[in-house]
């Protein structure tokens, strides 16, 4: 026990000291953080796109790991401490890095798909990716996880579980064959040839699956990630122009094999796995793996006149559209960024026409973009307004329950991408709807 006032001070004064600062320190993160969510609450920004983490306030620790963790920190506040406890302020800003998760010490932090109100649908897979039919694998978008960086990572870890299975390498079938180029499937390819599968990989498209009908100059990586037979990736804050180039590089480096323009026909159970038909072949494999993305099928309006070919899906190249009047419809990152491109060129007369008053599907700086966009009059925005009709030189919306007819000479539909259920439930797959659901 200390009796000398002295030594009291020398060991008491520090700790007051560091106490005082760190809870003034709390103090600020807490004001900050309190700050952060009502605004995404005012402005209903409050459902994830994706993967994110629920955090068990009982467990919390509040010791910020998870918030130092977070690659969209300080830019975009993901997470902040509220009442000394973790908790997710910016839901719409959280793309599923799902560092916080590695990073918390306590495991207080579960990373779950969907919420409450808002359904994901997704095949039913293990641990190992497989699905609930012996075999077949799903990895990437399909399966929720459309970051890329964690989409490369899952394509990975796939054929390190099909390497498992009984009776790779052995008989004439091929060990995988591997459907799409996307990163998941890029990702897999890679490993295959890596590890000496035998392998097949078919790509409907080109490389980069979905990533290469992105906008020009969309930023589609923000964080490093481990590609096989190459090693890190260190592409920060990458446009999708140098990530495709970069690919293009490593497949002519690598000699990695993909089937381009060859698009998955049929599956059928084969005496050593499956007989996967395609529409330039037929293959006999002990694995599927099933890396095609979501937005192979686009989501349709399902209004009168949308068959006429000024409607379109998707946007590649802004500069086609010059001195039209075009119409995007959508409220989420592709919509965002489909309608800014196009703003940007001040010969294109654009509208933005979005169901709910608030981008909540939308990165923070995106929303930013728009708002800016909308505010200099480069774009005219329409929120809570729905497509009723499309005409050959008009487009008719209901806004509020008020009918308006715009001029229009092309709409692109950026609503996102329809599951292939109709084609999982074909192959046995068990298709289930997460709301909140722990991966």
């Amino acid at each position: 026990m200390l009796t000398d006032p002295l030594a009291v001070l020398t060991y008491c004064v520090p700790l007051v000291l560091f106490m005082l600062f760190w809870r003034r320190r709390q103090r600020r993160i807490h004001v900050a953080s309190v700050a952060v969510r009502e605004s995404a609450v005012a402005s209903g920004l409050t459902e994830p796109a994706s993967l994110h983490p629920v955090i068990n306030a009982s467990t919390c620790i509040g010791c910020s790991a998870c918030i130092a963790a977070c690659p969209e920190m300080p830019d975009h506040p993901v997470l902040g401490l509220i009442r000394g406890k973790a908790t997710l302020i910016g839901p719409t800003d959280c793309i599923g890095h799902g560092a916080c998760f590695t990073a918390c010490p306590v495991g207080a932090i579960t990373l779950v798909l969907g919420t409450e109100r808002r359904g994901v649908d997704i095949p039913q897979v293990g641990p190992d990716f497989q699905t609930n039919v012996p075999g077949i694998f799903v990895a990437g978008e399909l399966g929720g996880m459309g970051l890329i960086r964690n989409a490369i990572t899952q394509g990975r870890q796939a054929i390190d579980s099909i390497r498992a299975l009984p009776g790779i390498g052995r008989g004439k079938s091929l060990d995988v064959v591997i459907v799409g180029a996307g990163p998941a499937g890029f990702s897999a390819s890679l490993a295959a040839m890596e590890h000496g599968l035998r392998y097949v990989t078919v790509e409907q498209d080109a490389l980069g699956g979905a990533v290469a009908h992105y906008p020009r100059g969309k930023i589609v990586m923000t964080s490093a990630a481990d590609l096989p037979m190459v090693g890190k990736m260190r592409l920060k804050d990458s446009s999708k122009e140098s990530l495709l180039s970069f690919w293009r590089e490593v497949e002519a480096d690598t000699g990695v094999k993909i089937r381009y323009g060859e698009r998955l026909a049929s599956v059928a159970p084969g005496p050593d796995g499956f007989t996967v038909v395609t529409t330039k072949g037929s293959y006999s494999a002990r694995a599927i793996l099933l890396a095609i993305g979501r937005r192979g099928t686009p989501q349709k309006l399902g209004v009168p006149g949308e068959e006429l070919p000024k409607t379109t899906y998707r946007l590649i190249e802004p500069e086609q559209y010059r001195d039209r009047r075009v119409l995007v419809v959508g409220g989420g990152d592709s919509a965002i960024e489909a309608a800014c491109s196009l703003a940007d060129l001040a010969a294109v007369d654009v509208t933005l026409a979005y169901r709910s008053s608030a981008f909540t599907r939308a990165k923070q700086r995106n929303r930013e973009l728009v708002k800016s966009a909308a505010a200099e009059g480069r774009l005219r925005l329409l929120l809570e307004s729905t497509v009723t009709a499309i005409e050959p030189e008009q487009v008719r919306l209901d806004q509020s329950g008020r009918s308006l007819l715009l001029p229009n000479d092309t709409v692109i539909v950026s609503a996102g991408g329809v599951l292939p259920t109709p084609f999982l439930h074909s192959l046995g797959v068990v298709v289930e709807r997460k709301f909140g659901t722990a991966i």
